[in-house]
């Protein structure tokens, strides 16, 4: 197995020598396979340059696609597996930092550009051969004046050697001679050219400026000029060309006959097209691409003067499953299908449907009364799925999930508008799919967050972001503290201090919960052994505890064991001391492999408390195979004793509990006390220990030293 390169340098080689395997076949310059990469080098590192700089520069695209005609690669195979390897590579190799999507729409853009400069400069050569062949016309007239049997001879073997086609004619447009080639390109023969006059040859898609700068030279104003020009043949095809008219004078200077020049460009022509269909077009459903999109897009959020957009992001539910269970040949016929009655939703003026990749499909509608209209189009596209499809004898439903983004061109550019309909997307299928939602600026302005933060986590664990605040546990009884909850905090440097439930869940979703919970449980373990040291311990209740909360993803880690005996050996801090929270639905319908490392850590005397009980689907019946010494009551069974009288049904359902915790020899800690009646009624009621505002508010280990030696000294 090859190893992937190291750095940005390395990448960047790696890049310049698949594009000289690919290209070098096809080139006609004398280097080296090794000598022709090295010529490609800079211009990889141009076009990586290029793909990564702060704003797009097209003009860097033309210069490596002129470039490329400069080192012989004129083949217009070298453009084609060129444009390939830019396409497939590029990116991987020279944009692994930032958005892929951005990446993505800035190397077609790239490419575009890159296929400009080729065909430019492949022009611009062509011309100049032009011209030389012109000049030698030109010098041949001249000479005939002074050496008529000499000149006539060598004007002739030009003329008639020609591979690109010449035509004389008088000032009037009529055709007086042209060479084999000439009449090759247009298929007719040597008299019907002859009856010809130029001035018949017009054509739909002639450059307004062209028969101006004809008049220019027929009227001696103008010695020469150049167009790309079409040209309809006998059989009605088109002949696209390379024009080059110069004015031909006698020897007294006057204008005399018009020299035409012309080099069949038709395939090329066709080679450019078929290049930037493929460039904009889904090969699988010939739908338009992103690329294709993107350019639509961008010119329709350019539009002013009142105009709207209205867009759906839609994203097919369940594709995945068929794909896995009837194979991609399947899933792709399933696209295709799709495509089709997509395409049959948007036929309006202003409407277009595009394949972003994937089963992703956007649809766009542009006007003045897109409120309405984007509308009516999910809801056809809705529609359009609900008839099953049918792929080798089964009938597979077609369900959707869309996102609409809709508002006035001018305010926002395609990117903010993709990643708005595709948050919005996200949205519809976590709420349930088969249904569209409607962007929300509110909602995209959380998910843009929670992804930065996403992103942000692992480097904020590096950097020492996170911190630890302490929540005591009180006995009830006396009133003493018997020890505190570690809650971890991070202090963002833009958010600043994000508590646990901004983050926690995001840290779960990317695995990184379990560095984070083993950097929290080494810190607690240390913490608590630094009161032990400080405030010693009580010979009745033991020294004072530290309580950690364990996620789901930590519980079925196979190191949690292991990783918490050797925190605690290197703290020197006896089990007991520690107190390991799990939340009730973590562990409903847990089986014994999942409960084996919690047995492991009670046996070796680590308490493990059941967080939040109540909140879930409470088993009471299943507490005795759980290996948990402690029930944490959820805050919401003391809320309704904040008032008096306190309600009597939350009172009943408290006691019973305690008295069902206590007969299996279960203590009993209560969140969320915030009022000396709860705390009273709770410790009537038979509660252990209470943690709470009443008490004291998460904050710094040292307040736990002042709160401890207020309780051991009275």
């Amino acid at each position: 197995m090859i190893a992937e390169p190291d750095g940005p340098e390395d990448r960047l080689r790696r890049f310049a020598t698949i594009w000289s395997r690919a290209v070098f076949p096809a080139t006609s310059t004398s280097l080296t396979r090794p000598e022709f990469e090295e010529q490609l080098l800079p211009l990889a590192r141009r076009l990586s340059q290029a793909l990564r700089a702060r704003t797009f520069d097209a003009e860097e695209g033309r210069a490596v696609g002129a470039a490329l005609v400069a080192a012989h690669c004129t083949d217009p195979e070298t453009l084609s597996r060129t444009l390939e390897c830019v396409d497939a590579y590029l990116v991987l190799y020279c944009g692994r930092d930032g958005s892929q999507e951005d990446l993505r729409i800035r190397s077609a853009r790239l490419q575009h550009a890159m296929a400009a400069g080729f065909a430019q400069a492949l022009r611009e050569r062509t011309l100049a051969e032009q011209e030389a062949i012109s000049v030698a016309a030109l010098q041949a007239q001249g000479v005939v004046a002074q050496a008529l049997h000499a000149t006539e001879a060598r004007f002739r073997a030009v003329f008639e050697g020609a591979a690109i086609g010449i035509g004389i004619a008088d000032l009037d447009g009529n055709i007086l001679q042209v060479n084999g080639a000439l009449l090759r390109m247009f298929g007719l023969s040597d008299q019907a050219m002859r009856g010809r006059n130029v001035t018949e040859w017009t054509h739909p898609d002639d450059a307004p400026q062209t028969w101006k700068l004809y008049e220019e030279l027929v009227g001696g104003a103008r010695e020469h000029y150049h167009v790309e020009k079409a040209f309809y043949r006998p059989d009605g095809t088109v002949l696209w060309t390379n024009l080059t008219v110069s004015l031909l004078r006698d020897p007294d200077g006057n204008p005399e006959y018009q020299l035409a020049l012309m080099e069949d460009t038709t395939e090329r022509r066709l080679l450019n097209l078929r290049l930037r269909y493929e460039a904009t077009h889904d090969a699988l459903t010939g739908l338009p691409n992103r690329t294709l999109f993107i350019e639509r897009l961008e010119k329709a959020l350019g539009a002013g003067d009142g105009q709207r957009f209205g867009l759906c992001y839609l994203d097919l539910d369940g594709f995945k499953t068929i794909n896995d269970s009837l194979g991609h040949a399947a899933g792709d016929r399933l696209l295709v299908e799709v495509a089709d009655r997509l395409q049959s939703c948007a036929t309006a003026p202003g409407e277009m449907v595009a394949r972003l990749g994937g089963d992703e499909f956007v649809a766009l509608t542009t006007g003045r009364d897109t409120e309405r209209e984007v509308d009516e189009l999910a809801g056809r596209i809705m529609n359009a799925l609900v008839t099953p499809v049918s792929i080798d004898g089964r009938e597979l439903t077609v369900r959707g999930s869309i996102g609409i983004v809709e508002g006035p061109a001018g305010e926002r550019g395609p990117a903010e508008v993709l990643r708005s309909a595709d948050i919005t997307m996200y949205r519809a299928k976590s709420a349930g799919g088969n249904r569209f939602e409607l962007a929300d600026p509110e909602a995209d302005a959380r998910a843009i967050t929670r992804h930065g933060l996403t992103t942000a986590l692992p480097a904020a664990l590096d950097r020492g972001e996170f911190f630890i605040e302490y929540q005591p546990l009180v006995h009830l009884g006396d009133g003493s503290v018997r020890g505190a909850e570690a809650l971890v905090r991070w202090l963002h440097p833009q958010h600043g201090v994000l508590g646990p439930d901004r983050f926690i869940p995001l840290a779960e979703h990317t695995g990184l919960i379990v560095p984070l919970g083993r950097w929290v449980l080494e810190q607690s373990v240390r913490q608590a052994r630094d009161w032990q040291e400080r405030l010693g311990g009580n010979a009745a209740t033991g020294p004072l505890r530290v309580n950690v909360n364990l996620s789901p993803c930590q519980l079925s880690h196979p190191g949690l064991v292991q990783d918490t005996v050797d925190i605690l050996e290197r703290a020197g801090l006896s089990p007991d001391a520690l107190c390991l929270e799990v939340t009730e639905s973590a562990l409903i319908g847990a089986d014994d492999d999942l409960l084996k490392p919690l047995r492991r850590l009670a046996e070796m005397g680590v308490d493990i408390a059941l967080d939040d009980f109540g909140t879930g689907y409470s088993n009471l019946a299943n507490l005795r195979r759980l290996p948990v010494s402690i029930l944490k009551l959820d805050r919401s069974f003391t809320q309704g004793m904040q008032q008096f009288p306190a309600d009597p049904v939350d009172l009943k359902i408290v006691e019973g509990i305690v008295t069902l915790a206590h007969s299996l020899d279960l203590t009993v800690t209560v969140e969320g006390v915030e009022t000396g009646a709860q705390a009273e009624q709770l410790r009537i009621l038979g509660c252990d220990t209470a943690q709470g505002w009443y008490y004291a508010r998460p904050g710094p280990p040292d307040r736990l030293h002042e709160l401890a030696l207020v309780d051991a000294t009275g």
